[in-house]
């Protein structure tokens, strides 16, 4: 297959945020953004592999800042690395002032989607290369995070997790 970059499955999403969607102190729901950094991860995993896509885990949200009633949120989402049939998306969401229209990052997440053929079977997905130095940084980092999820479900033995151990023990992996 051929390799594809983070910037071919890039995908930007804008939205405002309507009082329907928000808490009781007129934040947006966790919920509700939960669901849109869903959706955008999807278009974005479907996009990098040409293939339906599911979610298969969220591996990790940072609600780091409330995102304010009338808020216009971009929620933007790419591959950031293919494995076999998985692929790890990381999406970065922002807010913009509404007074200056300066953006701000809000939040972060990283959800794993597979591709799946027509009957839902796992299918291989194109190899991800990346490009700038923030996509080779989320590339080699995927890598760490697949392996701890491994261990953690222990489908991976502790001493096979050769990028873990070199992270740990300040070596090269190869």
């Amino acid at each position: 297959m051929q390799p594809k970059n983070p910037s071919d499955s890039r995908t930007v999403m804008t939205d405002l945020v309507l009082p329907s969607e928000t808490n009781p102190l007129n934040n947006l729901f966790g919920g509700e953004l939960l669901a849109r950094m869903d959706r955008a991860a999807s278009i974005a995993a479907r996009r990098h592999s040409r293939r339906i896509t599911v979610t298969a885990s969220v591996n990790h949200v940072a609600f780091n800042h409330p995102v304010p009633l009338g808020s216009v949120v971009t929620v933007e989402a790419a591959v950031s690395r293919a494995f076999n049939t998985s692929m790890e998306i990381y999406i970065d969401v922002w807010m913009e002032d509404r007074q200056n229209r300066k953006r701000s990052k809000a939040n972060e997440a990283i959800y794993t989607f597979v591709a799946v053929d027509d009957s839902g079977i796992p299918t291989k997905v194109p190899p991800l290369e990346p490009e700038t130095d923030l996509e080779k940084e989320r590339f080699e980092g995927a890598l760490r995070r697949k392996q701890l999820s491994l261990i953690l479900a222990k489908r991976m033995k502790p001493s096979d997790a050769t990028e873990l151990k070199a992270l740990f023990m300040g070596k090269s992996p190869n």
